[in-house]
This record gives C-alpha cells, structure tokens and sequence, in this order.
C-alpha cells in the first residue's frame, strides 16, 4: 500500500471515530446539509490558494476539502444510502469508459473531438437526454459562472454575437434601459435592468476570453488592497476613513493605484 493509499486509510478511520457514540459531540451532530456551507466554504479557500500560486497552501486546502467530502461520504454510508467504495467505482468507470481514445482503440485529433465523444458516451451510459442544451448546470453555482457557461453553451449552436461589437452595442442598450428604469424609480424593473447589464458583461468577458468570477475575484482583492492602503495612510495621521473626506480619500486612491 502506497503513502497516499495507506493516509486515506487512515483518514477515514478517524472519521469513523470522531462519528461514532465515543467520538465528537459536534462531528456527530453534523448533517450532509450542514456540511454542504463548509464544503462550499472550503472550496473557496482552495480557489483563493490557487490564485495565490502557494503550493504549501494549496496542499493544505486540498486536504480540507477531501476531509470534508469524506467526511460526507461516511454520513450516507451510515444511512445506508451508499459508501465511499461505490463512489470511487462509478468514478473510475465513468472515466474509463468516457475516455475510449486512453482506454480503449477510439482514435481522436483533437480536444473538440473528445468532448463530441463524451457527450455521446453520456447518452450511451442511460443518461436521460435533455429537454435543453442549457439542462444541466447547478443553479448553485454563482451567477457570473453560471452567466457564463449558459452563454457558452449556446454559443455552441450559433446563438451568439460574431464579435465584441455587438456585446458592447448591447451593453450601452442595458445601460440606457437601467437609466430609463431610474428615471421612473421602478424597483423591480431597476434590478432587471442591473442583472442585464451583468449578464452582458459576461458575455463580453467570454467573448474575450477571461473567466468573469476570476476577473471579478481579482478586482475585488485589488479594491481591498487599495482601501487598506487608504486606512493605514489615515492611521498615521491619527485619523480613519469616518474623518476624512471623499476628496482625501481620492487623492490616497490615487497614490494606492501608482503603487
């Protein structure tokens, strides 16, 4: 048995001891929809050691989330419902039979291909075909990603702009329907215009190639930084955010970019 074989063993043996009747109060007590926020949680924090391109810490976040899917494994394994075995099984089957070009004689050229293939595979393996080539995306998944992947899948049969200038035209179209909205004070119409401008900047962002959670998760750390900085230059002067003008805190804004 391998290091990596022997650990997962060993893993799991603590898991199995911290749910049994001698084990943890609070790990007993937890539920698959109460892991779920920490699954979520911890993803997240391996999203942001990836950007950090820290290797150390990516270890550490990786193993995070497999203690926690696991950990979610063993709750349905006691419910009877199914166990990390059969999990493992219809994994490797799934990829072995889903990859013919690797595993088998199918001979492909190109990346393209392979996707055709694996989605005729699907339809080989019983999976129910769907009513819409937009079926199939979580609506868990955050909205700019998900924005994303909508608009890519039917730009796949055509349903798309030819280039960036008619996503830009139809921002400025979003932006003048938001101020229209504005100008009546309609509520539920202003956050139907905002969430339209939205989706349009996604589908710019695909257009040009950039995953828009990432740019958006980049601009949001380059927003924080920038702030900090505008805190601690008030914090020698004795001052906070709360006693300075907007006028100061724009000139520091300012020295934070060239920074």
């Amino acid at each position: 048995m391998d290091r990596a074989a022997r650990t997962l063993v060993e893993v799991m043996e603590i898991i199995h001891k911290l749910r049994s009747p001698e084990g943890c109060p609070w790990d007993r007590k937890q539920t698959p929809a109460m892991v779920k926020n920490y699954i979520t949680e911890e993803l997240y924090e391996l999203l942001d050691a990836i950007d950090g391109d820290d290797a150390a810490h990516v270890a550490e976040e990786t193993g995070d989330v497999l203690f926690l899917l696991l950990f979610l494994a063993r709750m349905y394994e006691e419910q009877g419902a199914f166990s990390l075995a059969d999990s493992l099984e219809r994994i490797r089957d799934k990829m072995i039979h889903r990859h013919p070009h690797v595993f088998g004689d199918t001979q492909v050229d190109s990346a393209e291909q392979v996707v055709a293939n694996w989605q005729k595979l699907k339809v080989q393996e019983g999976k129910k075909p769907k009513e819409s080539i937009l079926d199939g995306l979580p609506s868990s998944m955050p909205g700019l990603s998900r924005a994303c992947a909508l608009t890519r899948k039917a730009a796949r049969v055509g349903f798309d702009w030819a280039d960036t200038t008619g996503v830009f035209a139809k921002i400025r179209e979003e932006i003048s329907e938001l101020e229209a909205e504005i100008a009546h004070a309609r509520q539920d119409r202003i956050k139907d215009e905002v969430g339209d401008i939205l989706f349009s900047i996604v589908n710019l962002a695909r257009h040009l190639s950039v995953e828009p959670e990432e740019a958006l998760r980049h601009s949001n750390e380059k927003f924080k930084t920038r702030f900090g900085y505008i805190e601690q230059q008030l914090k020698k002067q004795g001052r906070g955010p709360e006693n300075a003008t907007l006028e100061e805190m724009d000139l520091l804004w300012e020295e934070a970019k060239k920074n």
